[in-house]
């Protein structure tokens, strides 16, 4: 009886052993993919209200992950947007503006320290696939700050001779690898395929290692492209094709990380550096209820959709209104992965209990909205959005052409302060300011203080704490 009980207990134990080595073990450091579109609007996928566009894999990794209802990009605007995700940074700080082009003198300064580098720091494989726009110089390159691979564009896909607008001031545009052109753009229509096939190599390649990826799209940014196989496939035109295309890029990456067994311990972050380019008409994306789009720091410039996807801790169906911005993900991955952040100062805050529902609170007293260089257009401070007087875009109502032509914009000034409620007026049209002197007067406060910090040209003042951008010897 006592060798049948000895037995029996031999028999569970190996079974157990068995088991638990047939499962992939989690190691203590996730892998990261960071999936940015370009000019994608908020409403632009299904789970983010859209009725046209078909987008069935981001909406499954909405449901089965984190859907964020105000994400913002920190600034309405390619490079300014890019360079605070990689630094934690508002942009300003670190002397980043606008949309950098082509011989550009400036780029991201070799002192700053970027989210590659933390990764490269703690032994993680990194690569750059699509679009960098935080320099042209060779000193300014992804694969000189971090990232061991790159392949993709420098700047965004309509600095080329066929810009709508300004084909003279362009050089040719050059597909890089590594560090090197290797190819004339001509026509954009396979890069998305280009880069998803290049992700998936990634991945299987580093499937024993921790690994950061960058996936970058230069879509739905225009001009346009799709792939044969998605042109003309939805009945919405050409953004939607494009948009769909994306989707499907991310089903592929999904899928790998599924047949790698990743899946468990990666973290998928899927988002877009800013707003819908409006002009554009029918090859822009939507905002839905929100106000303006790129370019404009009303909440259609800067809400963009955000979703987070890591099946190990984040539950399913999480939602989450809290407001956060591309300045929180380098200290937040720092936390995860225990980095060491940079001795420079950040701006950004770590949200990874947030989405995990560990707590509800913000991690910010209040947000800043910066729009062109260094102007402070508006605070959000919990539910409230308070604007200082500045000078806009807009199309004031008027609907843009659907060739790929872009109409031109208005300008409006904006001359004194405004306050909304976004909670209750998110499309932001009842200025309730006249009701709520001591909020105006507190949010003021906290702009003055940050005037102080970072500097503001709308009123003359010159910040105490900017660091120079990275220029050429």
């Amino acid at each position: 009886m006592r060798l049948f009980k000895n037995n029996i207990c031999l028999l569970a134990l190996i079974l157990f052993f068995v088991s638990s080595c047939s499962l992939e073990p989690i190691s203590k450091t996730p892998n990261v993919i960071f999936i940015l579109t370009d000019d994608m609007g908020f409403s632009d996928l299904g789970s983010y209200g859209s009725k046209m566009i078909n987008t069935p894999n981001l909406d499954l990794l909405a449901s089965e992950g984190a859907l964020l209802n105000s994400y913002y990009s920190s600034q309405a605007v390619c490079s300014a947007s890019r360079a605070s995700i990689l630094t934690g940074s508002y942009p300003n700080r670190i002397g980043i503006s606008g949309a950098l082009g082509p011989n550009s003198k400036t780029g991201i300064n070799p002192n700053e320290f970027l989210m590659s580098e933390m990764f490269k720091q703690q032994g993680y494989n990194t690569a750059i696939y699509g679009k960098w726009h935080l320099g042209d110089n060779p000193k300014f390159l992804p694969t000189n700050h971090g990232f061991d691979d790159f392949y993709g564009i420098l700047y965004s896909n309509d600095m080329w001779p066929y810009h709508p607008e300004r084909p003279d001031s362009y050089p040719d545009l050059m597909l890089y690898d590594y560090d090197k052109p290797i190819e004339v753009l001509t026509d954009q229509s396979d890069l998305t395929m280009e880069l998803t096939n290049k992700s998936i190599s990634f991945i299987e390649k580093n499937k024993d290692d921790p690994f950061f990826l960058y996936l970058a799209h230069p879509q739905p940014h225009v001009p346009l492209f799709a792939s044969s196989e998605f042109k003309g496939r939805s009945d919405y035109g050409l953004y939607t094709d494009v948009i769909e295309e994306i989707d499907n890029s991310v089903g592929l990456i999904i899928k790998s990380l599924k047949e790698n067994k990743l899946d468990r311990n990666t973290i998928v972050v899927f988002t877009s550096d800013n707003g819908p380019w409006l002009s554009y008409g029918d090859h822009a994306g939507s905002t839905g209820i929100y106000r303006e789009g790129k370019g404009t720091t009303w909440e259609g410039g800067q809400r963009v959709p955000c979703i987070v996807w890591y099946p190990n801790e984040i539950e399913s169906n999480t939602v989450l209104s809290t407001p956060f911005m591309g300045i929180d993900w380098l200290p937040t991955f720092a936390k995860l992965t225990n980095s060491t952040l940079s001795k420079n100062k950040i701006d950004g805050k770590n949200i990874w209990e947030n989405l995990t529902g560990k707590t509800f609170e913000d991690p910010h007293e209040a947000l800043f909205f910066y729009y062109h260089k260094n102007s402070l257009h508006a605070v959000r401070y919990g539910d409230y959005k308070m604007y200082f007087p500045h000078r806009y875009r807009t199309l004031n109502g008027k609907k843009g052409r659907d060739d790929g032509q872009p109409i031109k914009y208005e300008y409006v000034n904006l001359l004194s302060e405004e306050l909304y409620n976004l909670k209750t007026d998110p499309s932001e049209t009842n200025n309730i300011i006249n009701d709520f002197p001591d909020l105006a007067k507190k949010i003021t406060t906290l702009a003055n203080n940050k005037r102080k910090e970072l500097g503001d040209d709308l009123t003359n003042v010159l910040g105490s704490e900017i660091r120079e951008v990275g220029k050429i010897d």
